[in-house]
């Protein structure tokens, strides 16, 4: 029996969306700001303190959340496998049109 290489390539993308159980919906965002404290190294401009932020829609209505610098690498990622989910699911769809085009040119 021929091998159908869309076939092989969409059951190794549908394979792959397992390790993507922990991703994140949202967007990472980094950014500088002052604490406010009149006597730090931030009150003049030097040094900026990072922030970490994770932004996303909760029933329509954008919501920001406060990242700890310490889960910041963690939730980074974590967004990251979202976009390759994304990535995924679209050429599943994609390769799944394909399929069915050709099909109902075939009768």
């Amino acid at each position: 029996m021929a091998s159908d290489p869309e076939l092989e390539l969409r059951g190794r993308l549908i394979r792959r969306l397992g390790t993507l159980r922990e991703m994140l919906p949202g967007s990472f965002v980094e950014r500088s700001r002052k604490c406010g404290k009149p006597t730090c190294r931030c009150a003049e401009g030097n040094q900026p303190h990072p922030e970490f932020l994770l932004s996303l829609l909760i029933e329509g209505k954008p919501k920001t959340f406060h990242v700890p610098a310490k889960l910041a690498s963690e939730v980074r990622s974590k967004v990251e496998l979202r976009k390759r989910f994304d990535e995924a699911a679209a050429q599943i769809a994609h390769l799944n049109l394909r399929r069915f085009l050709r099909r109902e040119e075939e009768k």
